[in-house]
């Protein structure tokens, strides 16, 4: 179930979720450094994130689900976001070029037919980048963060959800190894715990990230060996003879 958008505004007002933006941030601008000329378009709660990735877009929309709520984005400006079922989307068919989905997949009641619609809204060869919460990791455990809700993946799981899906994954990250805890003494910026915890633990980082492209076709399962086998039968049988049919020449031998 997805959660209510005042709470995710909130979350990110506060310390723990500007760090937060800031070291998903940065790994996703490491994975899309220059999005020039093309559509992008962030699903679930993306606003923290799409300023880091945007520079050079030709449009940036955010479509945030009706279960979640919406706010007003960007503060300044034209307002560029939208209420939207999260497996219908109001768009036409191939014309977004690049999808960030955050506080979106491990939220959604259907995230195969979530993915499904991504799918028909990307332009062939259009790439996604998926930010959900690791099964592994501290802050899938930690309630007082979005990343504490929802349905947590490991990469086979999120490997199978995509293929199944029609989506090819390209590259995986991990970011959030810093612990989640509030404390500004304690927790600093972040960076320092950032580059010790995904050098030494980035199996356990708080959330997975990976970049995949759309498939323009869908393998078809081969049949098992005895489906294969051709049935030889008759093309041209007589019709069988009725039981009462071959019955009755015994009775009229009798009666003779």
């Amino acid at each position: 179930m997805y959660l209510d958008v005042v709470d995710l505004r909130a979350f990110y007002a506060e310390h723990l979720g500007g760090i937060a933006a800031r070291l998903v941030g940065s790994r996703l601008r490491k994975h899309w450094p220059s999005l020039t000329g093309e559509r992008l378009l962030g699903i679930g709660y993306a606003t923290p994130y799409l300023p880091a990735i945007a520079d050079g877009a030709e449009r940036t929309i955010a479509f945030m689900p009706a279960a979640q709520g919406v706010v007003n984005w960007p503060p300044e400006g034209p307002n560029a976001a939208a209420l939207v079922a999260d497996d219908a989307l109001p768009l036409p068919d191939a014309t977004i070029h690049r999808v960030l989905a955050i506080h979106s997949l491990e939220m959604s009641e259907s995230p195969r037919e979530q993915l499904r619609e991504i799918w028909r809204v990307l332009a062939p060869g259009g790439r996604m980048l998926l930010v959900v919460p690791n099964r592994r990791g501290i802050w899938a455990w930690a309630e007082k963060t979005p990343f504490g809700h929802g349905r947590p993946f490991t990469r086979g799981q999120l490997t199978a959800l995509l293929r199944e899906s029609m989506f090819s994954p390209l590259a995986w990250s991990e970011a959030l190894a810093a612990p989640p805890i509030r404390r500004r003494p304690w927790i600093g910026s972040g960076r320092n715990w950032e580059q010790i915890g995904v050098a030494l633990w980035g199996a356990f980082a708080g959330v997975i990230i990976v970049e995949a492209t759309k498939q323009l076709y869908q393998g078809i399962p081969a049949r098992s060996r005895a489906s294969r086998q051709p049935a030889f039968r008759p093309a041209l049988v007589p019709p069988a003879a009725s039981v009462r049919d071959q019955a009755a020449p015994e009775r009229t031998a009798s009666a003779a």
